[in-house]
């Protein structure tokens, strides 16, 4: 993509000025192609449009937020009939309590829920509740896993301090020895097990639990008095309209879920179970914005939505379309193309690739075709995708692969890709 006298590079060179590296976090300069767009300028319904007026069909959705369209037109109206009314206030209106009501309603093991702003809060929520209900302080969680970027669970450990990660076993995901051993050694100061709904660790293929291992979970929690925590954060609302893990019968004692609860607007949440009620109950959580209004309205009518549409069989069906087509292509063109996780929530990755040069390429060419890909990180479909724009990403994806072909082993290697081996995950 030619970027001279782009506004986006203008503004790249801008953000050098006055943000520390010129961008932070998951869009951090050099963690995607240099010809991807760091600035956008809109959203509409599976579609974004960067400051240089070029529209791309997002598979990203925000990293998340993007269930129901950008934009939604439902969503927003409620938004913004509340935000005429009032939004932070010095206390929460009515429609707090509607939505804690309406995700009771709809998580099977939940009884109770509280509000927050980001993923993060939640988890770090769910972490100190478990320590407070069992008095006990050490967590066990999957190495490689992502539960936020707070002190305790940041991929990136640079300026914490050993006591900020304290108290914490590691285990392998799906490996019931790993988990065993890493019980064994808490002893009996076990407060919690952290879970993902899937595998969804950067980098690598994705991977569904494992029965066996999402029961021993439970039995552990149950036999030790630990508390389960399911971290739907990521998966939430687009593998079931449940906790991900009813979906296997497993169900935890809190759950965390953010992204797309209110389509894109600011409002995370935190579920339980009543066994956490009286330590839920103890705590002290705030955030000067957490009782907002405004949010809440958009997220009650996104529940609404998830209700009362077919939205999650059809961005199933689309992403099994997604798949299909892709694989086909593929092979048509040679590649071993490995796509892996939920259909709704896919991952792309090349054998014999390991620094992502072809990662990168066909990324590259699949941007300049209109379709924004991610090389490393897990993708996602909105239910604003139509088999029109899944037909359009298949022949993109068909240009893309003839490219990568043609350029074969001349593919130029990735030089900021250094966090690689430096532990991002």
């Amino acid at each position: 993509m030619d970027r001279i006298n782009s506004r986006d590079r203008a503004l790249r060179e801008r953000a050098e000025a006055v943000i520390p590296g010129g961008m932070y976090g998951h869009q951090a300069v050099g963690l995607l192609p240099d010809d991807y767009p760091q600035f956008f300028e809109k959203g509409e319904g599976a579609h974004i449009w960067d400051v240089d007026g070029r529209r791309y069909l997002d598979f990203m959705c925000a990293y998340g937020p993007n269930l129901f369209g950008y934009a939604n037109p439902q969503i927003d109206a409620a938004y913004v009939r509340q935000l005429g009314l009032g939004d932070t206030l010095t206390g929460p209106t009515a429609l707090m309590v509607e939505m804690a009501e309406a995700m009771v309603a709809m998580v099977s093991h939940a009884g109770w829920a509280m509000f927050c702003k980001n993923g993060t809060d939640a988890t770090s929520m769910a972490l100190t509740i478990a320590r407070a209900h069992t008095r006990r302080k050490t967590v066990i969680r999957a190495k490689g896993a992502y539960h936020g970027a707070a002190a305790w669970c940041t991929p990136r450990p640079t300026g914490i301090i050993d006591t900020d990660r304290a108290h914490q076993i590691f285990c392998d995901y799906n490996d019931v020895a790993s988990l065993e051993e890493a019980v064994r050694q808490a002893g009996d100061d076990l407060a919690c097990i952290f879970a993902a709904p899937f595998k969804h660790d950067a980098f690598i293929d994705q991977a569904e639990p494992d029965l066996a291992y999402a029961r021993r979970v439970r039995e552990i929690c149950d036999e030790t008095g630990a508390l389960l925590i399911i971290d739907d954060v990521r998966a939430g609302l687009r593998l079931a309209r449940d906790c991900s893990w009813a979906n296997i019968g497993v169900q935890p004692d809190l759950s965390s879920w953010g992204k797309c609860i209110a389509n894109g607007h600011p409002i995370s949440a935190l579920l339980g179970s009543e066994k956490a009620r009286k330590a839920a109950a103890s705590i002290f959580a705030t955030g000067s914005f957490w009782y907002q209004a405004a949010p809440m309205a958009a997220g009650l009518e996104t529940l609404r939505l998830v209700r009362d549409t077919d939205y999650l069989e059809r961005i199933t069906a689309l992403g099994q379309r997604l798949r299909d087509g892709l694989a086909e292509r593929a092979t048509t063109a040679g590649f071993s193309f490995r796509q892996t996780g939920p259909v709704t929530m896919p991952l792309f990755l090349f054998e014999d690739d390991p620094d992502l040069r072809k990662g990168f390429c066909f990324s590259s060419e699949m941007l300049a075709r209109g379709v924004y890909v991610h090389p490393w990180h897990n993708m996602f479909l909105c239910a604003a995708m139509t088999e029109a724009d899944i037909d359009g990403a298949l022949e993109a994806a068909e240009g893309a692969f003839g490219v990568l072909k043609r350029q074969g082993p001349g593919l130029a290697p990735v030089a900021k890709l250094a966090f690689l081996s430096a532990g991002a995950r």
